[in-house]
């Protein structure tokens, strides 16, 4: 079936107000194919009977459960490749030089999806011989509770662990769970993950040494994008480092960010003289 526009419009609506992600003319396929399988499992013929279900209960479990499905993201394990090889080998070395007092070193995944970004991150962590015995933190958040809960349990099918995964790493930090893989002991230990909505004032979240925000902002209009950034920004050490997608820069959105070179990969950073 062909979604109405009528509820094409109502859901982009929806979406927009709950996330502040704009689903644009053209992505009614998007809404077809992640609303169809919940229309599904609430047990309704199709995407229009979900939607009146949402419109007589705008705050129900069914009204969030539709908002989610529309804001998850693809993943995959050290998306890109070069973000990390760069936190190993500049970004994390660089910190650790002004570190050695506390030892500690506190990350945020933001978006975080199923976990396999911070996951990433902390296998990065384990290789990285500057804070070898060090105490570190990482933070995955997401909007969606559903995928929050997956990436606190770390458990993945054959086919996402093949997404991007090295056999080498499968090796060290997984161990089998069924027909799939469970991330072991070790590397949950120094992941925590929570719900947190970007669009929103964060909670006390403390203070982070590195913001990993990729692939997010692309969703969002520059309104948005403005007020995550400087949001981002309040909660990030002064010698920070703030990760964005390839398709993602600061330039004409909020001018107190200045990219640099790192590896062969860029990262961002507050200017000096930012307020």
């Amino acid at each position: 079936m062909t979604i109405a526009a009528e509820t094409f419009c109502f859901v982009r609506d929806l979406v927009r107000r709950e996330s502040a992600i704009v689903l644009s003319q053209g992505k009614e396929y998007l809404v077809e194919s992640r609303l169809l399988p919940v229309a599904r499992e609430e047990g309704l013929a199709d995407i229009e009977k979900l939607v009146e279900k949402v419109r007589q209960h705008p705050h129900s479990p069914v009204s969030r459960r539709l908002v989610e499905a529309l804001t998850t993201n693809e993943t995959s394990w050290f998306r890109d490749g070069d973000p990390f090889a760069a936190l190993r080998d500049t970004v994390v070395p660089d910190l650790a030089s002004s570190r050695r007092t506390t030892r500690r070193l506190r990350i945020w995944s933001a978006a975080c999806s199923s976990g396999q970004e911070a996951y990433s991150i902390a296998m990065t962590l384990l290789d990285t011989p500057a804070v070898a015995g060090w105490t570190i933190e990482i933070l995955g958040t997401d909007l969606s509770s559903v995928m929050v809960q997956r990436a606190r349990e770390g458990r993945y099918s054959q086919l996402e662990v093949n997404r991007g995964l090295p056999a080498s790493h499968l090796v060290r930090h997984f161990e089998r769970d069924g027909a799939g893989w469970r991330v072991n002991t070790q590397l949950r230990s120094m992941a925590r993950f929570s719900e947190l909505n970007l669009m929103r004032p964060f909670p006390t979240v403390g203070r982070f040494d590195v913001v990993f925000l990729r692939n997010v902002l692309i969703y969002f209009d520059v309104v948005t994008k403005r007020d995550i950034l400087h949001r981002v920004g309040r909660v990030l050490a002064p010698d920070g480092y703030l990760y964005l997608g390839a398709a993602e820069m600061t330039m004409g959105v909020d001018d107190a960010w200045e990219r640099v070179a790192a590896g062969r990969s860029s990262v961002y950073r507050r200017r000096k003289d930012a307020p």
